[in-house]
């Protein structure tokens, strides 16, 4: 299956789904890959506008920023991540983000 019938697929499952989180942060994914990374920031930054925001989306988009040498933008991504993460104590991603960001740091 190439990769653009899957972004389709899961473009399609949105129109039905538009709310659902998991597709959004699938289609996210998928334009990362694709190299459309301003349209999968924009759909992480969505995903971070929920109530409660969805955590993968901080952490997914402060990897994206950091492959693109957009380092600071990544550290704000991820420090807001982990404040999050914390208060939804979820503190496996909040550790994982902690990592990647001492990583930024060096």
């Amino acid at each position: 299956m190439s990769e653009n019938t899957r972004r389709q697929q899961i473009e399609s499952m949105l129109q039905d789904e538009p709310n659902d989180t998991f597709l959004q942060y699938a289609l996210a994914m998928e334009l990362d890959k694709e190299g459309e990374h301003e349209l999968s920031l924009g759909w992480l930054k969505k995903l971070t506008q929920h109530s409660p925001p969805y955590v993968p989306a901080f952490f997914m988009a402060g990897q994206q920023l950091a492959r693109l040498d957009r380092t600071t933008e990544a550290r704000d991504w991820l420090a807001r991540g982990i404040t999050e993460a914390q208060q939804q104590s979820n503190l496996h991603a909040a550790g994982e983000m902690t990592e990647f960001l001492a990583t930024l740091n060096e």
